[in-house]
């Protein structure tokens, strides 16, 4: 399945790339993604919220990836700020 952001050239040439990875370098881009990905959710809250502090941000993103009933758990006193 192609993403519809991507032109089918784009799309063979990535993965043309990946299968030339050796399996070491396929885990160390997969170990990779989750943190980038969160690099970019924080990105996102700060830009969306630049009144929001570094610990802000972060309970932003905690409360993005977990429910609400999680992150009252995890932090009581916290507040729910909006992502």
């Amino acid at each position: 399945m192609i993403p519809r952001d991507t032109s089918p050239s784009a799309h063979d040439a990535q993965l043309r790339w990946l299968r030339r990875l050796t399996p070491a370098a396929r885990v160390e881009l997969a170990v990779a993604m989750p943190e980038d990905t969160r690099s970019v959710a924080r990105a996102g809250i700060a830009a969306r919220h630049p009144e929001y502090d570094g610990p802000q941000v972060a309970f932003a993103l905690s409360r993005l990836l977990l429910d609400d009933d999680l992150f009252r758990r995890a932090w009581p006193r916290a507040p729910l700020l909006a992502p």
